[in-house]
């Protein structure tokens, strides 16, 4: 009875949970409707005082286009009043001339005088006039008729919602820590303008919470029905993508929520594991020549009984709940020339791939694979409990690859950055030009137990990048090299 409570309380506890983060979601949708609301309202506003705005222009310009037509035809109209006026007077001056004329009783005087008339009447403007208008007084060619606009105006409504699309969850793509994401609408829209996608890392393959650790980010203005995510760093399980289509003024529904398993080798440096005089912060370290003389003084000041070298300032473990305990719980910290650092997370299965830069200027540097119960005196490749390659910095800089005391000298150029690839199944650890992605070597085993992480720096530092997929020519290369590749009986 007391097993069954429990599953009762634990099972209520949850449906508790789901309600209460649906209360939530609930809570911010009556917020969010108040504000789209109001919004809306706001840009229904816009619109209208802009087409207000529009035909206020429109009946400006016509009223001026009327006011220059009615100025041009009134000019016209004058002009050719004024002329006949002149013409009219100047025909009846003549008029009169001829009248009197007529009546003179001289007839030397009416010969001389017949002929001036003749003469004047020719030239007179009366004979030169025409006596149709040169414009019309009809103002008809200026009237408008809105029907067609005013059917147009009465059809506005509002712009229909463009359709939510769907992610194409088989088309979706993860690799090379980059995200390609597919969608497609339910039928074809000439509407739309653009979509716009977020995404956000998360821990949770189920629903969304109503409280994330992590916020959405936002990519706007994306013109096709795909988009990849490059560059990203795989800190979190998973990563949640929804898409939304826009026209020019509205934007539609989210898609529902879809969450694309984002697999990589996420690590950090076990400080606790660290030689006192390497100062490690998360996944950065650097070589102190006065590590060790800072831990001893810690540990002769009587006002510190309570400080340990672990929790010192300098050397503060960054141990995660989440993460493997420290397989040197217990035991003291690298020491004497085994200037070694191990990471916080063990492997025990599948393959796994991180990048490290180190300082090219160091006097020497190692990087590769460690058991668990690698020595603290024990140098990285100088026992069974390790595979390095070693960057010799001191009389002449070489770099070889090292395990059980034996090694071989690689003869590649010397990058800045070395990929480390681990495959636990089939005992691979491969080192690479993180940039070029060149081989460098392969050590060929079988891992009777759990490896980690493992790293060395004397007089320099680097620096690592968890969080990364195994590339996609790092695997393709393996399989093609994988009964080529260098082995352990290799190295002399």
């Amino acid at each position: 009875m007391e097993e069954s409570l429990r599953k009762i309380t634990t099972t209520l506890a949850l449906k508790n949970d789901e309600i209460t983060n649906f209360i939530c979601c609930l809570k911010q949708s009556l917020e969010n409707l108040e504000g789209n609301s109001s919004r809306v309202q706001e840009d229904l506003d816009t619109e209208f005082s802009s087409l207000h705005s529009v035909l206020d222009e429109l009946k400006d310009s016509m009223v001026t286009r009327i006011k220059q037509e009615r100025a041009s035809h009134t000019y016209e109209l004058q002009s050719q009043l004024s002329a006949c006026s002149k013409a009219l007077e100047s025909s009846e001056e003549l008029l009169e001339v001829a009248n009197q004329t007529l009546c003179s009783s001289e007839a030397d005087d009416f010969t001389q005088a017949a002929k001036d008339i003749k003469d004047s009447v020719t030239m007179a403007p009366a004979f030169r006039l025409s006596l149709k208008a040169k414009a019309s007084d009809s103002m008809s060619h200026m009237m408008v008729d809105f029907t067609q606009e005013r059917e147009m105006l009465q059809a506005i409504k509002f712009l229909p919602v463009p359709a939510t699309p769907e992610i194409l969850v088989s088309e979706c793509q993860v690799c090379d820590n980059t995200v390609t994401v597919q969608w497609a609408l339910p039928e074809p829209d000439t509407k739309i303008d653009h979509y716009d996608l977020e995404h956000r890392r998360t821990n949770y393959e189920g629903p969304p919470r109503a409280r994330e650790d992590y916020p959405w980010m936002v990519v706007e203005g994306i013109r096709e029905t795909e988009y990849t995510l490059t560059g990203l760093r795989f800190d979190t399980r998973y990563m949640t993508f929804r898409v939304k289509a826009c026209n020019k003024a509205v934007a539609g529904e989210f898609s529902e929520l879809v969450t694309l398993e984002t697999h990589a080798f996420l690590f950090k440096l076990d400080a606790g594991s660290s030689h006192q005089n390497l100062k490690v912060e998360d996944l950065s370290v650097e070589w102190d020549s006065c590590g060790g003389k800072i831990i001893q003084d810690i540990r002769k000041d009587k006002n510190r009984t309570n400080q340990s070298p672990m929790h010192s300032p300098a050397r503060t473990a960054m141990n995660s709940p989440k993460r493997v305990p420290s397989a040197r719980v217990g035991r003291d910290r690298f020491t004497a020339e085994s200037y070694t650092v191990l990471g916080d997370t063990f492997i025990d299965a599948g393959q796994q791939y991180w990048e490290v830069r180190f300082d090219k200027e160091s006097k020497a540097f190692a990087v590769g694979l460690a058991l668990r119960n690698l020595g603290r005196f024990d140098q990285l490749g100088k026992s069974n409990a390790s595979w390095c390659i070693h960057l010799n910095n001191w009389l002449h800089q070489s770099l070889t690859a090292k395990h059980n005391n034996k090694a071989r000298t690689l003869d590649c150029p010397i990058p800045d950055r070395i990929g480390v690839y681990c495959n636990y199944e089939e005992g691979a650890l491969s080192f690479y030009n993180a940039r070029t992605k060149t081989l460098m070597h392969t050590f060929r085993t079988k891992f009777a137990q759990p490896v980690i992480p493992a790293f060395s720096v004397w007089n320099g530092s680097f620096s690592v990048q968890t969080g990364l997929q195994v590339p996609s020519v790092v695997q393709s290369g393996q399989r093609k090299n994988s009964g080529t590749s260098s082995s352990n009986a290799s190295l002399t």
